[in-house]
């Protein structure tokens, strides 16, 4: 069995790793820790972490992680948003030129972030464009806050049929995934890191692989842990 370490940006990545990620891997043989909040900042040698985007003291916390678990079975991800992402976050400069094809810049980012860390067990994973972006795969989920809201569901569900992947939505600090869903449904953006992984779960995962191709191949990879543990 393989074991990952999980490093998220927020409670609600954290939450939708452990409710729904975890038990998914568990049937591949790879056995998913706690989801460790990524730090965000360093005091009197104590770690905080959570509500930061601090690349330094992220990287400064993997490369710890790493240096303590050094079997070859033991392997360390990321769940980070693009939207917003730090401006020390190594290759953003040179991604500018690729923000027409938000795929090949985020994919180079996590290249560039591999590159930073150097170690071949970690598999960095940046979100397109935030975690939101799941919740427009099936924005019935939204039933689940208020079914009288019809025509605020509607309104999502026409968002969504804008573009080829949930993914790709985002057009700017108003109008990314999680702005546009507060602007339909405010006491979203109350409770995010409650409603959030709810809502996921009401679409379920496989419905969320199917319409964000980016996800679905990191957790693919995620689901082949196991044999490229047993291989090293």
């Amino acid at each position: 069995m393989a074991r990952l370490y999980l490093f998220a940006e927020g409670q609600t990545e954290q939450t939708f790793a452990d409710t729904l990620i975890k038990p998914q891997l568990a049937q591949y043989e790879v056995f998913m820790h706690n989801p460790i909040l990524t730090a965000h900042a360093k005091k009197k040698g104590k770690v905080h972490r959570g509500g930061g985007r601090n690349y330094v003291q992220m990287k400064n916390d993997i490369t710890r992680f790493l240096k303590q678990e050094k079997a070859p079975d033991v392997f360390f991800t990321t769940m980070i948003d693009l939207y917003a992402i730090h401006p020390d976050f190594p290759g953003l400069p040179e991604s500018e030129s690729m923000r027409q094809d938000p795929l090949q810049r985020v994919e180079f980012l996590e290249q560039r972030f591999a590159e930073d860390i150097g170690d071949d067990r970690f598999i960095p994973y940046i979100q397109l464009h935030e975690y939101e972006a799941y919740l427009f795969s099936a924005p019935k989920c939204f039933k689940y806050l208020d079914a009288g809201r019809t025509k605020e569901i509607e309104a999502l569900q026409a968002i969504a049929s804008q573009y080829q992947t949930p993914e790709l939505i985002n057009d700017g600090p108003q109008t990314a995934p999680s702005k546009r869903i507060i602007a339909h449904f405010p006491d979203y953006g109350k409770a995010k890191s409650i409603y959030g992984p709810l809502l996921a779960e009401q679409i379920g995962l496989q419905v969320i692989r199917s319409k964000c191709y980016h996800f679905n191949k990191w957790l693919s990879r995620l689901e082949s842990l196991n044999g490229e543990g047993i291989s090293s």
